[in-house]
């Protein structure tokens, strides 16, 4: 997979341009500084891994939010990426990063077009993990996420985050950091 990524600069450029906050971007950068550490783990478990790609996407995974703060950035940061002719792979690990996933089930009660909004690649489970370690701009731990979250979202999604972090976890380790 040899696409053309946005550098780091143009990518936070982005997230400024199309209207995201400070708190936002310091959040974004945080997801993306974790997410290629992970990343670098998981190659040295020999796991392949477009490490850019993890960068990259971790950068932009929320800049629906430069528009709503609700579950629908993950839709919103899609349709921009998409105005501004980003991958598809980015495209991807921006609709697929909230929760551990959304169902195809809930997708539908949400009124979001008929898609796969779970993490499928392993760029995409990678982004998709390190914002459940990232509030605000600070590290938090998996328990915190989901016992903050577990209160406002369905048990299924609940579960597809824990499924998630063990995912991660047999391939890298415990997590240092």
């Amino acid at each position: 997979m040899n696409e053309k990524l946005p550098s780091r600069e143009n990518a936070i450029k982005l997230l400024y341009g199309v209207g995201c906050s400070q708190n936002v971007v310091r959040h974004c950068i945080a997801v993306a500084e974790l997410a290629v550490k992970i990343a670098k783990l998981a190659s040295k478990k020999g796991v392949k891994v477009n490490q850019k790609l993890v960068e990259i996407g971790a950068l932009l995974h929320d800049i629906g939010r430069a528009k709503t703060h609700t579950v629908h950035h993950a839709i919103t940061g899609a349709e921009l990426a998409k105005k501004y002719g980003l991958s598809e792979s980015i495209i991807q690990i921006i609709k697929r990063h909230v929760g551990g996933g959304i169902s195809p089930q809930e997708a539908e009660k949400l009124g979001w077009p008929n898609d796969i909004y779970v993490p499928q690649t392993m760029e995409e489970k990678i982004v998709s993990y390190a914002d459940k370690l990232i509030e605000g701009a600070k590290r938090v731990s998996i328990q915190h996420t989901i016992t903050k979250m577990s209160k406002k979202i369905p048990e299924d999604s609940v579960k597809r985050m824990w499924k998630l972090h063990e995912e991660i976890m047999n391939i890298i380790g415990n997590l240092e950091c």
